[in-house]
């Protein structure tokens, strides 16, 4: 491999899907349909193949890049790299899990996109252009990279949403862009805070500098502590929109229910979990001592979210709205595990972060394939489906089962480390978590069943429809086949994981 360059071109290769549709006339919907699948594949192979070599011991540092990019004035009295900001990409095993992640969901959701109706053209340039955002997000160097990237993503998706999206796509998609607009405007805010007291925006060198107190002289004023802690809050409420932590949720409803099931694959299995990530590579990495201070608070807006999703989901009558409280509840699974700060509860949350990305892809994919047939997603019009579409029906009921946590499936690999860690530490608010767990089997089971062996409903009997075709059937075999291997094999996914967990683990005192 090119080890100079083979980030960027991981994260930038859709851009010659971008560059290629450009060029194809729009009536040309079956070469456009290809080309969008086909513009995904490189990134795959790409993060695929260099987690194999990790895998097999391969250094990452050796993939890191650093280009001279942008030098914000020059004084007398600075170092030369100071208010500096140079193009700079690095992943460790954390950042390296989440671009595989990103990128199977991408090429899963293209395949998935085959339900789009109208204007394939446009869908597919915005949708390859919100992959490299994406994937950029888990390489980024330095902050305002990363914010950089961060930014990438919020256009495309409201283009996205508002255009291809359902009967209140508008609303959703405003909704989506107001809500993480004022999330990047606080990241904005901390950024350009430690940028002005430092003079560096490079993640390494900030972890040094707020750290060690050696390095610390190296900073343009210093940074007191309850600055510290000012920085870290915004940092969550920043990340707690993306995740999103009650009460900060009101738009993930909205885009959950309105935008089309292939975006919303995307932005239930890889967007949501960049607020986990900044959480994890941001507020636990540079202010560790604040974060331990705030862990219980954290854990407690853990359970809160488990409960407060868990109880809603189970009185919706849309299975859309149902999932969608449902990826509240689990959200809340990460911050218990990170709030438990111990290894268990980390390793919990990040296998939560994976696990729910690919589980929630699944059940959006099964979702699309069934409103396809009927057009609806209200559980009072779906009962009997198992009769008409058996295969479809039971892949749903393993997504089911993927999500309420049954053992040999990734679920219940990432539930019980985050309770486990949070046992640990404060027993009591795990035991009144665990009500949670228990109401995800009571909702999940009753929408599930409901829709595959409740009564027939004449809504399907009179659709005449058929099962699952074989383009459908490519990512639902992945994507379940990815959740048993975690699940009955999680050390694949344990191993990459093993060397950011400690360096987390040392920051926050062992």
């Amino acid at each position: 491999m090119n080890e100079t360059y083979f980030l960027s071109l991981l994260i930038f290769s859709p851009l010659l899907g971008m560059i290629l549709l450009a060029f194809v006339p729009k009536e040309q919907e079956q070469t456009i349909k290809w080309l969008g699948v086909l513009g995904t594949l490189p990134s795959l192979i790409l993060a695929l193949f260099a987690f194999s070599q990790y895998l097999g011991g391969y250094d990452l540092n050796r993939l890191a890049e650093k280009h001279a990019w942008i030098q914000f004035g020059k004084f007398a009295f600075l170092s030369s790299s100071t208010f500096t900001v140079d193009y700079e990409l690095t992943v460790d095993g954390l950042g390296l899990v989440m671009m595989v992640l990103t990128a199977l969901l991408a090429t899963l959701a293209a395949i998935a996109s085959i339900h789009i109706k109208k204007e394939w053209k446009g869908y597919f340039m915005l949708f390859l252009l919100l992959e490299i955002g994406m994937l950029g997000v888990f390489a980024a160097g330095n902050l305002i990279l990363f914010f950089i990237f961060f930014e990438l993503t919020l256009v495309p998706m409201f283009f996205l949403i508002g255009k291809w999206g359902y009967f209140e796509k508008e609303r959703a998609a405003y909704s989506y862009l107001i809500y993480n607009g004022i999330g990047s405007a606080i990241l904005l805010l901390v950024i350009l805070i430690l940028f002005a007291r430092t003079g560096t925006s490079n993640i390494a060198l900030l972890k040094e500098m707020l750290h060690n107190p050696q390095a610390a002289a190296q900073m343009i004023a210093p940074i007191s502590t309850d600055l510290r802690y000012g920085l870290l809050i915004a940092l969550l409420v920043a990340f707690g929109v993306k995740l999103p932590i009650v009460p900060l949720h009101s738009w993930m409803l909205r885009v959950h229910v309105q935008a089309p099931p292939a975006i919303v694959m995307l932005h239930s299995g890889v967007l949501l979990k960049i607020g986990a990530f900044g959480l994890i590579r941001f507020g636990m990495g540079l202010f560790p001592e604040q974060f331990y201070r705030l862990a219980a608070v954290i854990a407690l807006l853990g359970v809160i979210n488990l409960l407060y999703g868990a109880f809603l989901a189970f009185v919706q009558e849309d299975f859309k709205m149902v999932l969608a409280y449902s990826s509240i509840s689990h959200m809340g699974i990460v911050l218990i595990g990170l709030g438990a700060l111990n290894e268990a509860g980390i390793q919990g949350a990040i296998f939560q972060v994976v696990s729910h990305g690919l589980i929630s892809a699944l059940l959006f994919l099964l979702i699309s394939i069934l409103y396809e047939r009927v057009q609806t997603t209200q559980l009072g019009h779906l009962g009997g489906t198992a009769k008409i579409m058996p295969l479809a029906s039971g892949f749903l009921l393993a997504g089911a089962m993927a999500s309420l946590g049954l053992p040999g499936m990734s679920g219940f690999i990432s539930e019980f480390m985050a309770f486990l860690g949070l046992f640990r530490s404060t027993p009591i608010l795990a035991a009144i978590g665990t009500l949670g767990i228990i109401m995800t089997a009571v909702y999940l089971l009753r929408a599930v069943l409901n829709i595959t062996y409740g009564k027939a409903q004449s809504r399907v009997a009179e659709a005449n429809v058929s099962d699952i075709h074989a383009i459908e059937l490519i990512p639902v075999l992945i994507l379940l086949g990815c959740i048993i291997l975690i699940g009955i094999y999680p050390h694949i996914l344990a191993q990459p994981l093993k060397a950011p967990i400690q360096l987390m683990m040392n920051g926050l005192g062992g």
